[in-house]
């Protein structure tokens, strides 16, 4: 099978215009990607800043899709909840749309058609100082994919769980003309399960592939830097974010590395902001293999077929209640999809990706 480079198109070019430098090559399975200075973007709020940055404003915080995000001033406490949605339908080889009957054509003798994840996430912040914020997320994970056999018989299965608890501190480096900078120093813990089971056709309570593991069973680094800049009605911003593995799980295997990187632009109204995002995602094929899984059984049980990468647009509005009942509390939107998809597949494609979110900070 042909290894493909997943070089980002040029729109994701302009927007890793905004990404952060020292994450480029973080690993091997990070291929092609080299991202550019983030202070290339420092021109454009130095230009335009004047007043301090401010969170008490509608558009104060990124869009909801993007955590870590923010910090907060000392002895500041928030808390946030956030419901997402990724559904994936229809199967891609490359950037090429294929057919149940193609993957059949290659010798598995199960395809699968669609799946959706869906995910609670409860976070929480404490600012130990202006210039620290200790933060930690705690994800509760729902999946359930469908299936086809060469026999024509559709099956479905699921899990559900505790996730990879992620906890992190945020670190303030600028703090000037209406533009903020931190670095992400993340960890997230091996608390999802890699062994999920369910009944298929040809077994009952059979380990279920790696997309439908919910954890990666071994203790990831999460570095990062956000950048984020306001002025007048507007605000912008862009964030980059490794995923880097330590070690093997307990499966014999380790996930393929991770790169997000993102921007963003958004729009006061009143109490209200609207936005809009591109994120860039690359990650790499499994390293070693899990030997209760056979690879020729279904493609999502091969190693060497969940690489990709993919351009995600999504827009997204905020509403800030600045008094009342609920003053101080953020309530969030954010909905997308794909706009450039290359993935080493068979694979499935992703359709959209939604996330709704509340805040408050106190």
């Amino acid at each position: 099978m042909r290894q493909r480079s997943h070089r980002p198109p040029v729109a994701a070019l302009a927007l890793l215009l905004l990404a952060p430098a020292g994450l480029a090559q973080s690993s091997a399975d990070l291929r092609g990607f080299e991202p550019l200075p983030l202070g290339a973007a420092w021109s454009f709020g130095a230009a335009h800043g004047g007043d301090p940055w401010t969170a008490a404003r509608a558009d104060g915080h990124a869009p909801i899709g993007v955590m870590g995000d923010h910090t907060h001033a000392a002895g500041e406490w928030m808390v946030s909840v956030r419901v997402m949605q990724m559904s994936m339908d229809g199967l891609r080889d490359g950037t090429k749309r294929i057919g149940k009957n193609d993957v059949f054509a290659e010798g598995f003798m199960v395809t699968p058609l669609e799946m959706d994840m869906r995910m609670l996430m409860v976070g929480g912040m404490y600012a130990v100082s202006d210039t620290w914020t200790l933060a930690a997320m705690v994800p509760f994970v729902e999946m359930e994919m469908d299936h086809l056999t060469m026999g024509g018989a559709e099956f479905t299965t699921e899990s559900s769980g505790l996730g990879d608890v992620q906890v992190a501190g945020l670190w303030k480096f600028h703090d000037a003309n209406g533009q903020r900078a931190h670095a992400n120093l993340g960890l997230s813990l091996p608390t999802g399960s890699v062994d999920e089971r369910d009944d298929t056709p040809a077994m009952q309570d059979a380990k279920l592939p790696y997309p439908m593991q919910i954890g990666t069973g071994t203790f990831d680094l999460l570095p990062g830097v956000t950048y984020l800049g306001q002025s007048g009605a507007w605000s912008w911003g862009a964030q980059g974010i490794a995923r880097l593995h330590l070690g093997e799980n307990s499966e014999d295997y380790r996930r393929g590395n991770r790169l997000d990187a993102t921007g963003w632009i958004a729009r006061r109204l009143g109490d209200f902001s609207t936005s809009f995002r591109l994120r860039w995602g690359q990650w790499g094929n499994i390293v070693g293999s899990d030997p209760d899984l056979n690879p020729n059984m279904v493609p999502t049980a091969d190693p060497d077929r969940q690489a990709g990468s993919r351009l995600d647009a999504l827009v997204g509005l905020n509403w800030y209640a600045q008094g009342g009942v609920l003053a101080g509390n953020r309530f969030a939107i954010e909905f997308g999809a794909p706009v450039y998809e290359d993935l080493d597949g068979p694979q499935l494609s992703t359709a959209f990706l939604a996330t709704v979110g509340w805040q408050l900070a106190f």
